[in-house]
């Protein structure tokens, strides 16, 4: 009994720590904002940190941009796309129809975005998750009429 016990709590303790390490890999810190290339003279109007502690644990940095310049979101829309295309980002799928998604180079961050309404119609139908701040956020744009979009940052899968 005695020899069961030498080992048996080492070995728990080995397990304990190989199990809380499973699935964090850095996951309670979300990217940098300053890794995210935007649109020139558009500004960011609520943040937010989204973090799911499953078994794929990750933490994302959502956002709401406004660009007063832009003729309309969907105009903000394609600036942006421009703008990560410049900075060697790669397009990629959203999680629906409606939005999209690039890839960073060497494929460390990933970017969901769409326009202001096309988030919401999303958050409404139960296809994507948004923090309530984001879709405060998100709905105050709609009614100032402003050009806006949720952006969602979250590491790739380099």
């Amino acid at each position: 009994m005695s020899a069961r016990r030498v080992w048996l709590g080492p070995l728990l303790i080995a397990m304990s720590a190989a199990l809380a390490g499973c699935g964090q890999g850095g996951a309670d810190q979300a990217p940098a904002l300053s890794k995210l290339p935007l649109v020139g003279g558009a500004r960011i109007v609520s943040r937010a940190r989204q973090c799911d502690p499953g078994a794929n644990a990750f933490c994302a940095l959502e956002l709401v941009l406004v660009d007063p310049r832009a003729p309309t979101s969907t105009a903000l829309l394609a600036s942006e796309l421009r703008s990560l295309r410049q900075r060697g980002w790669t397009p990629t799928a959203g999680d629906f129809g409606q939005e999209k998604a690039a890839d960073s180079p060497g494929h460390k961050l990933r970017l969901t975005y769409g326009t202001a309404a096309a988030e919401l119609e999303g958050i409404d139908l139960g296809w994507i998750q948004r923090s309530d701040t984001i879709a405060r956020s998100l709905s105050g744009t709609m009614f100032d009429r402003a050009s806006a979009l949720s952006l969602m940052l979250e590491a790739g899968s380099a």
